[in-house]
């Protein structure tokens, strides 16, 4: 079931005060977005938690900003996906770690949206348990597909979702399962073009959507940073001929403790004084950087590098 509501009707409150914590969905305000604020390939590559997930055609995901005195609900970003021609299965999938957070029962889909569609403006939405892999996981549970309708102007939404209890299953031996929410504009063969707007994403217990959290753009952040950071690093090994060449490491710690040891990216980093970067180690907490320096002056190391553990 679902219902298009006014603005009014879904006001910010103090009770709501009570309740922190309850949202599931982080970056539901569309704040963060460490990579960039825009991407068309078919990954994780602008707001931070949210891949964006296209099977064909010319599109893009984006964070966009509202102008100042049009906030929706009290946030001033959304998510946009923009495709210039007709495409199939547009949309973002959003991943909750660990399919045991999203207890046995009634779950609440809420947020905000509006946009334009060849297919009489109607979008999709798809939640799934996914039991990770390695080992012998059990297979992904699919829960009823359900549709809501956009128009010009931003509405409210809410769906009700039973998810079904994971007593009897096996999880995956590599700690990379999840609850996962896919909302798209599913197949399409026409040749129009067509947009998505969405933000204030809200997944909470209880069959009653409650007021929007919003989180402190630091408190989101954090959140983000357990599953992408970057880090600059910048070390200077030594000025003089009796500095050490060979092999050199350097440890530089993570601000946020990550899911999982990360693959860190050091694309673009900078090096001087016959400096190499052969290899970067992540860790949860710090990454190691190990180096050859063959340069007698000025050897150093600086530039941002990119850790991920994304589920």
């Amino acid at each position: 079931m679902s219902r298009a509501r006014d603005f009014a009707d879904l006001a910010g409150s103090a009770d709501a005060g009570g309740l922190t914590g309850r949202n599931l969905i982080i970056n539901g305000a569309m704040q963060v977005a460490q990579r960039g604020t825009s991407q068309t390939a078919s990954s994780y590559g602008s707001l931070d938690r949210f891949l964006y997930n296209h099977s064909g055609g010319a599109g893009t995901m984006s964070q966009q900003t509202l102008a100042l005195g049009s906030e929706q609900r009290g946030s001033k970003h959304f998510l946009r996906i923009a495709c210039s021609t007709g495409n199939d299965n547009h949309g973002f999938l959003h991943r909750i770690e660990d399919v045991r957070s999203v207890s046995t029962g009634k779950h609440t889909l809420s947020f905000d949206a509006k946009g334009t569609n060849p297919n009489g403006g109607t979008f999709t939405i798809k939640v799934h348990q996914d039991f990770g892999t390695g080992g012998s996981p059990s297979a992904d549970v699919e829960l009823a597909i359900q549709t809501f309708t956009v128009t010009s102007s931003f509405q409210t939404f809410d769906f009700q979702f039973d998810i079904p209890s994971v007593a009897g299953k096996t999880l995956g031996s590599n700690d990379d399962d999840y609850v996962q929410i896919h909302i798209s504009q599913g197949a399409d063969t026409s040749t129009n073009a067509w947009t998505l707007d969405i933000t204030n994403i809200q997944f909470e217990k209880g069959e009653t959507a409650t007021p929007f959290e919003h989180r402190s753009f630091g408190d989101e952040l954090a959140k983000c940073q357990r599953y992408y950071q970057e880090v600059h690093f910048k070390h200077r090994y030594g000025s003089s001929a009796q500095a050490p060449t060979g092999s050199i490491h350097r440890q530089a710690s993570f601000p946020t403790t990550m899911r999982a040891a990360p693959t860190v990216d050091s694309t673009g980093v900078l090096t001087g004084g016959a400096v190499t970067i052969n290899s970067v180690t992540g860790y949860t907490s710090s990454m190691v950087i190990e180096a050859t320096a063959t340069g007698q002056y000025n050897r150093w190391v600086d530039g941002t590098f990119k850790a991920e553990t994304e589920l």
